[in-house]
């Protein structure tokens, strides 16, 4: 893979599962990723950038070997591959939910096993095989771990155990597997080359991405609402809304009104807005955040 032009920031997307959730979150950091199926080098709008799409499972070895200068990738495959590499932020996203995915040894239903000890010189299959070989091994229980390459849950009933990942836990259910263990819990990460960390000029680069992207998912379960009160009902109005939010209050040009602005949790809106209006709020407005910075 050829160098990118001096000054121009190598970005790696990964490829797959998290490809979709990712390029949404650019989008609402502020970049515009458009992807080509026939390539493996989407367009972005910003001439500083670079996008490369790799696997997550190989992302965090190609920052390292500096062929890439930052990456996304899992904590899962940081680990698995032993790499040395600068961890910039934790993003909590994922391709379903925005909780952390799990990688689980798991047995079918009807598998009289329940600790990972009974599966003692059994063949475990998984994707994650160094960290697999890992955890037995702390715990002193021989076994053969196999890699799989693909339909892990399915090689359950044809072997001893997996270790697959889940967020959920519903391809798990719908295999009929039973979770005997967590082995980690991974969630996505920023990754730097320890090369471009060091160089002012992409390190200011990477920092005001990583700032951002931030914000993106610190606004994904947050809307703003803004609303009119009388003077005399604002102190009833402000006891509604969250004691530890701060809201903005302005004067409206009659001096007897005031305008309330203020972000509020997602779900707790629903709540709100039918006590703020029977409080004499009037003109409620909510509206999507695409980014929320402290």
């Amino acid at each position: 893979m050829l160098k990118p032009a001096p000054g121009i920031l190598r970005l790696g997307i990964p490829k797959g599962s998290l490809e979709s959730a990712t390029i949404d979150l650019f989008a609402k950091a502020g970049w515009r990723i458009s992807v080509n199926d026939r390539s493996y080098f989407p367009a972005i709008d910003d001439p500083g950038i670079e996008v490369v799409l790799f696997r997550a499972q190989e992302m965090s070895r190609y920052v390292e070997e500096n062929v890439i200068d930052i990456g996304l990738t899992g904590s899962d495959w940081i680990r698995e591959n032993g790499s040395n590499v600068h961890e910039v932020a934790e993003l909590v996203y994922s391709k379903a939910t925005s909780k952390p995915a799990r990688w689980v040894l798991a047995v079918p239903q009807e598998s009289a096993v329940t600790r990972p000890e009974e599966l003692s010189n059994g063949v475990i299959a998984t994707e994650l095989v160094q960290v697999t070989r890992d955890y037995f091994k702390a715990r002193n229980i021989p076994v053969k771990v196999e890699f799989s390459w693909g339909a892990t849950e399915v090689k359950a009933r044809l072997l001893d155990a997996i270790v697959d990942i889940t967020e959920t836990g519903s391809s798990i259910r719908a295999n009929n597997l039973r979770i005997i263990d967590t082995l980690l819990t991974s969630t996505t990460r920023l990754v730097a080359n320890h090369n471009a960390w060091k160089e002012p000029a992409k390190r200011e680069k990477i920092e005001n991405i990583a700032l951002l992207l931030q914000g993106a998912i610190n606004a994904r379960e947050k809307v703003g609402l803004k609303l009119n009160a009388p003077r005399e009902k604002l102190s009833a109005v402000l006891a509604i809304l969250p004691a530890e939010k701060s809201p903005t209050i302005s004067s409206l040009a009659d001096g007897s009104w005031v305008a309330v602005e203020v972000i509020v949790e997602e779900k707790l809106e629903r709540e709100l807005v039918p006590r703020l209006k029977r409080a004499g709020a009037t003109g409620l407005i909510s509206y999507p955040l695409n980014k929320v910075i402290p």
